[in-house]
């Protein structure tokens, strides 16, 4: 494996340094190279061949679990333990940039609504929302969105300048209008008071829809969509210089839109997309 790492960085390092650091000789190296590999080391040169071919198409980060389960959708049926150690041999691991970061954090200015997820609802009928923001050299971006908690698919977003009302009901609006969500839905949230305004709250009752709070100071009522942000910024954001708000929508709608809902594959949803995952509910 000495000889197959050194083989495939020889475009980076000096061969010399490579044997030196690895112990090995020059000679030893050549004389593996010029035999002809067996049936396995063919076996594994091709399976690497796919698992970096999934690793750049799915933005370097995916690991062992998610290619594993990748190369079986296409049929190359290697097992999880061979597919991760051949990551390991050539270097190849889920790239996760920055750690996570703090969130927009305010006061509602109306009373909050009860915990409806402590009180033993239905799961599966609960929409999550939440603000986070992004910065750029323009200045910061607000970004609002909604997930279906069933499914781990975003259906509302919403990004704009300024934290205003705008920013979360523009969300909640297209989540209606793309879901149409029967009555007594629960929407689910923090205290902050662009869920707790009268205009918010309005909003929901008219749609049939259940306001749900967190408890003070508890970030793990609201978890799934807090998770959301942190893929996010991990995976994508965390990773860029925006030179200005439109270049970070622009970013950040395809990443969710193309990529997370349509792809990005979920180990809570058995290695599907959220949007298979849907599929695969309406199907039943």
């Amino acid at each position: 494996m000495k000889y197959e790492f050194i083989k495939g960085h020889r475009d980076r390092y000096r061969l010399q340094s490579m044997c030196n650091v690895l112990k090995v000789s020059r000679s030893g190296y050549y004389a593996w190279k010029n035999r002809s590999p067996s049936s396995r080391q063919q076996e594994n040169m091709e399976l690497l061949k796919k698992i970096q071919e999934i690793y750049k198409k799915r933005r370097r980060i995916y690991g062992s679990p998610r290619i594993t389960h990748e190369l079986n959708e296409q049929g190359i049926g290697y097992g999880k333990n061979r597919v991760a150690r051949i990551m390991k041999e050539n270097g190849i691991r889920a790239y996760i940039r920055k750690r996570f970061r703090g969130r927009v954090e305010s006061r509602p200015n109306e009373p909050a609504s009860p915990n409806l997820l402590l009180n033993g609802k239905q799961s599966d009928r609960v929409w999550s929302s939440d603000i986070t923001y992004i910065y750029t050299s323009e200045g910061w971006l607000y970004v609002s969105a909604i997930m279906d908690i069933r499914t781990r698919k975003i259906i509302g977003l919403s990004m704009k300048n300024r934290l205003t009302q705008e920013l979360t009901t523009d969300a909640l609006m297209q989540a209606l209008k793309q879901e149409r969500p029967d009555k007594g839905l629960i929407h689910h949230s923090d205290r902050g008071k662009q869920y707790g305004s009268y205009a918010y709250k309005t909003l929901l009752k008219q749609y049939g829809l259940q306001s749900s709070m967190s408890r003070s100071g508890n970030c793990y009522d609201n978890a799934h969509i807090e998770s959301f942000w942190s893929t996010l910024k991990k995976e994508l954001v965390y990773g860029e210089k925006y030179k200005t708000r439109r270049d970070a929508r622009l970013s950040i709608f395809e990443y969710i839109e193309v990529f997370y809902n349509r792809i990005r594959k979920h180990s809570a949803l058995g290695y599907r997309s959220p949007q298979q995952f849907g599929m695969l509910l309406n199907a039943t």
